[in-house]
């Protein structure tokens, strides 16, 4: 948007609560955004006064349509607590008002009570409309536990990684540790975090990035020792299902071998917490990405026995999130904006859903009331039809799904499923007092986690008189399959 545009945008608020007035406080404190025209509200007691000198007009449906409005104006959601079908209403009424722009402040689990800046509004998008309404967690009091700590997050710069990185702003951390081996991914994130610092977002958090590889045992040794972290939440892996079949080899090496790594660095420095974020892919696993974070809970469960008293070493699973990088929603997105058709893998596919900021907000208030050996699962409600999911994409961005943009069934890929499951068969689900939060117990013993780690060994490493199993690919899934039977071999691939 031009300067000249910005200045004469005419902005007009849903919302006259705490978010709303933060808002249009900081709007006309600036001066460079527009002007805030109106409050919209529905509460009645607020209809017909002024709030900021600036007069609140509603109830929302009956005036939106009435207003005298210019083709720059634009409505900024201010309503934190807004439920999913709220928001719906809202963004669909709006957009046939004729907004020229819609955005949205942050969900009441993305922010502090009573703050919220200009700097977190953002477009409205897809996945605000979608899944089901998140549960309200009390950010401040949920972090307490993170105070004055130092706090490392692997993967930082990703879907996860960087959320839980914006919700750990406000938790008073000492240091909060950016981990990852991408430079562009941790300098994005890194930006980001002080860019929300120097609008007033969070704490003063010293933000440190660190570019390092997870498969580097002495490197891995070396900076968790330096850093002297008090908490590590590990959210670095390789995860896209497709790609990791065709990758075998790597895929275990950087989700196995780096979370070994990364424990055995975290028991020998003195790491008070670790936290390790599972996937619903892990249960009775089909593919290589399921099957190396099954291990990688084995790995962080194993440590957890190791682990000195009053150390807390644990697993988060949970299943997919909307709008994470690879995920459906861009794809789809990506799909629509082309013209279609948007594919889908199967008639019945069906995944669980949930938010990032959601998922990132139980993580982290798992971390602080879970303890250590334990594997937790996050409530994911009932799991979505994919097509459904897509549906409402394209209506979402004004098409009628089947008349303006196709649906096409490209079936399963490599390593997929029509449907996943949360827990296995020797697991059993075991409500925790916190909403959302369930723990898992094994009814059986799990496979022989030594064993598996010798023998995946020399196919990750060069080993003398074992050459010939080097990053071969049959060798690496004859292992796997194995430790963990459920494993799909696919038939005539390479070895390499």
């Amino acid at each position: 948007m031009a300067a000249q545009e910005r200045d004469s945008a005419r902005i007009y608020i849903i919302g006259a609560g705490f978010a709303g007035r933060a808002i249009a406080r900081e709007i006309a404190a600036k001066r460079v955004f527009g002007s805030v025209v109106a409050f919209l509200d529905d509460d009645g007691t607020k209809i017909g006064s002024k709030i900021e000198g600036i007069p609140v007009l509603g109830p929302i449906r009956d005036v939106v349509n009435l207003l005298s409005r210019q083709p720059a104006d634009e409505a900024i959601i201010a309503i934190p607590s807004a439920s999913r079908e709220a928001l719906r209403e809202l963004y669909y009424l709006l957009k046939k008002a004729g907004f020229a722009r819609i955005r949205i402040v942050p969900t009441i689990a993305q922010i502090i009570e009573g703050d919220a800046h200009l700097i977190q509004a953002r477009e409205i998008d897809p996945q605000d409309l979608l899944g089901r309404n998140p549960v309200t967690i009390g950010i401040r009091e949920s972090l307490l536990y993170l105070r004055g700590k130092r706090v490392l997050i692997t993967g930082a710069g990703g879907s996860i990684g960087s959320e839980l990185a914006r919700q750990l702003l406000s938790a008073g951390v000492a240091r909060l540790y950016l981990y990852g081996h991408g430079e562009n991914s941790i300098y994005n994130i890194d930006r980001d975090l002080r860019l929300l610092q120097e609008e007033g977002v969070g704490e003063k958090t010293a933000i440190v990035p660190v570019i390092g590889e997870l498969k580097d045992a002495d490197y891995v040794r070396f900076i968790i020792a330096r850093l002297k972290c008090d908490a590590i939440f590990h959210a670095a892996a390789y995860k896209h299902v497709p790609m990791m079949e065709a990758n075998t080899v790597a895929a275990v090496e950087n989700n196995v071998l780096g979370t070994r790594n990364l424990v055995e660095a975290a028991l020998s420095a003195g790491v008070r917490r670790f936290v390790l974020i599972s996937t619903d892919k892990a249960v009775e696993p089909v593919s290589t990405y399921g099957a190396s974070k099954l291990i990688a809970e084995r790995i962080v469960l194993d440590a957890a026995l190791r682990a000195s008293s009053g150390r807390e070493f644990m697993v988060v699973r949970f299943g997919n999130v909307l709008g994470s990088r690879g995920s459906i929603v861009p794809l789809f997105q990506k799909q629509i904006a082309k013209g279609g058709p948007v594919t889908i893998t199967h008639p019945d596919a069906a995944r669980y859903f949930m938010t990032i900021p959601e998922a990132c907000s139980l993580v982290l208030k798992t971390g602080g009331v879970g303890r250590g050996g334990n594997l937790y699962l996050l409530d994911m409600g009932e799991s979505v039809k994919i097509r459904d999911l897509a549906e409402q994409m394209i209506r979402f961005y004004g098409f009628e799904p089947g008349r303006d943009i196709r649906i096409e069934y490209i079936g399963l890929r490599p390593g997929e499923r029509i449907e996943e499951r949360l827990w296995s068969p020797e697991e059993s689900l075991v409500p925790t007092e916190y909403p959302r939060i369930n723990r898992l117990e094994r009814t059986t013993p799990p496979f022989a986690l030594e064993e598996l780690l010798a023998e995946i060994d020399p196919v990750i490493r060069r080993v003398h008189g074992k050459e010939s199993i080097y990053r071969n690919r049959h060798s690496m899934r004859a292992i796997l399959k194995k430790h963990v039977p459920t494993l799909i071999v696919p038939e005539h691939e390479p070895e390499f």
